[in-house]
């Protein structure tokens, strides 16, 4: 069984930082791209990073780029989201799930408020 578990969210003044980890289990994690996803209060899931099976970034989103930086660990079956300068535009839940996303894996979730 595949399970996805987000992890790292929190409460943060603008302009703050948060790491976000997502732990693989139940599936052969160095094979698969992977990514991350957010979702704001009344606005549909966004894409707002992807990573490739080997560690190489392959997309930001434009209103994120240059304030994140997506990693993995294939020994430790983790993929992370480092997020630096935030905003409150950034306060979301945040999903991990495969690239392209599958429906069947959409875990919980991490909550990301960016308040002062």
């Amino acid at each position: 069984q595949v399970q996805l578990v987000e992890s790292g969210g929190g409460l943060v003044q603008p302009g703050g930082s948060l790491r976000l980890s997502c732990a693989a289990s139940g599936l052969a994690f160095s094979y698969y791209d992977m990514s991350w996803y957010r979702q704001a209060p009344g606005s549909e899931r966004e894409l707002v990073a992807s990573i490739t099976h080997l560690g190489r970034p392959t997309y930001y989103a434009g209103s994120v780029k240059g304030r994140i930086t997506i990693s993995r660990d294939n020994v430790k079956n983790t993929v992370s989201l480092q997020m630096i300068h935030l905003k409150p535009e950034d306060t979301a839940v945040y999903y991990c799930n495969l690239y392209p996303a599958s429906r069947d894996y959409w875990g919980q979730g991490t909550q990301v408020t960016v308040s002062s």
